[in-house]
């Protein structure tokens, strides 16, 4: 087989783009010949290097460079001489390999920049938009606007601390039985978080609002929360609790046990 014709299936088989038949005779090459497995080696290692730049720089672009620049030193060399072990050839190479890590670099190296400065800019306008939210939800002189805060929670796929204890708030102590309505409705979505799941239980043993404990009793069931039993007898026994919460008592500890 010629000697070209075999570096480029060498290529080829490091590539894995070769079908069954062909992968077979340039194994067989390699089990073969030391030359052939010398010159696996080396491209294997030069490819490689090539293939590592290809993830910062698209892949095509660099194997053309690479073939390019292989064919020109091909061409420089007289007919009758290989290609095999040629300081020319791993030169070229080495050459495509460290220009285009430069310039692959360089375009990380900007994109990088530019991501972190997007990046800054959107956690700018998150904090800001959190920051909005939670002064809606303590504004003392307006029960719509608490509402709509809340209610801007409630469309977050995830809060964080400072947003649970500002819901907390709301739901225990807000005067106005449809923002604890909205601020219970807001954490339900989290409930399966550690810190809410706590707070949505203690709330159930220290809610006044008869709307709202029946709600919660009524999440109770639903989040299989067993250790909300003792609270919900704590309901039935207390004389200040309306017989329509205590019958929703009731019902969740025949659920829960």
């Amino acid at each position: 087989m010629e000697k070209e014709k075999i570096e480029s299936m060498l290529i080829d088989y490091i590539d894995g783009t070769l079908n069954d038949t062909e992968r077979s005779i340039i194994e067989a090459e390699i089990a073969k010949s030391e030359e052939v497995r010398k010159l696996y080696n080396q491209l294997r290692k030069v490819l490689g290097a090539i293939d590592l730049s290809g993830k910062l720089e698209p892949g095509l672009r660099l194997r053309n460079s690479f073939e390019k620049a292989l064919e020109e030193e091909i061409a420089k060399e007289k007919p009758t001489k290989t290609i095999f072990f040629q300081p020319t050839f791993y030169r070229a190479a080495a050459a495509v390999v460290l220009i285009l890590s430069g310039v692959a670099i360089g375009v990380v190296v900007s994109n990088n920049l530019q991501r972190e400065n997007e990046m800054a800019v959107l956690r700018k306008q998150i904090e800001d938009n959190k920051q909005m939210m939670l002064g809606m939800m303590d504004n003392q002189q307006s029960a719509s606007q608490r509402i709509q805060g809340v209610n801007v929670a409630l469309k977050i796929d995830r809060a964080d601390n400072d947003v649970v204890r500002a819901l907390a708030k709301r739901m225990n102590e807000d005067p106005n039985t449809n923002v604890r309505m909205a601020a219970l409705d807001a954490l339900s979505k989290f409930h399966q978080e550690p810190l809410v799941r706590k707070i949505l239980i203690e709330s159930l043993g220290q809610q006044k609002d008869p709307v709202v404990q029946i709600a919660l009793i009524q999440l109770m069931v639903r989040m299989k929360e067993k250790g909300a039993v003792k609270d919900l007898e704590k309901i039935i026994d207390d004389n200040k609790s309306m017989e329509a919460v205590k019958d929703e008592a009731y019902t969740g500890i025949l659920k829960l046990s």
